[in-house]
């Protein structure tokens, strides 16, 4: 697998197709910073980090709202290991319209596109949630 965290955002897009209320991934680091920031924005449940042997897996909980329509209408990943995408200050733009977020790998940690434009540092632009 060459984009593992790719990989886990399609596994969250599939399951929410199919109307799954769980759904597990391989466990790493930059996975679970992904997943609780995702979580914190309000588009994920509760997740937890499931030792297994060989390796752990990552089992999160997908929100739906009351018409079992999900949470998250839209994912979408932008910077590949085979094309990465930084953008700085002052080309950190509001993702659909404010309602939607982008996850900015920064120097200071996994954070939104807005708090990084707060802190007014710039980084890699992992990816796009509406």
């Amino acid at each position: 697998m060459t984009d593992p965290i790719a990989d886990m955002l399609t596994r969250i897009r599939n399951a929410q197709a199919v109307g799954r209320e769980w759904v597990t991934a391989p466990s790493s680091k930059a996975k679970k910073a992904i997943v609780e920031l995702l979580n914190n924005e309000g588009y994920l449940g509760e997740y937890e980090v499931v030792p297994e042997t060989p390796s752990a897996s990552i089992k999160i909980r997908l929100r739906y709202d009351e018409k079992k329509h999900p949470i998250i209408s839209g994912l979408r990943r932008i910077s590949k290991p085979g094309l990465r995408v930084y953008a700085d200050k002052k080309t950190l733009t509001r993702f659909y319209g404010g309602r939607g977020i982008s996850v900015i790998s920064t120097s200071q940690g996994l954070m939104t596109g807005r708090d990084a434009w707060r802190q007014g540092i710039g980084g890699e632009v992992i990816c796009y949630v509406w």
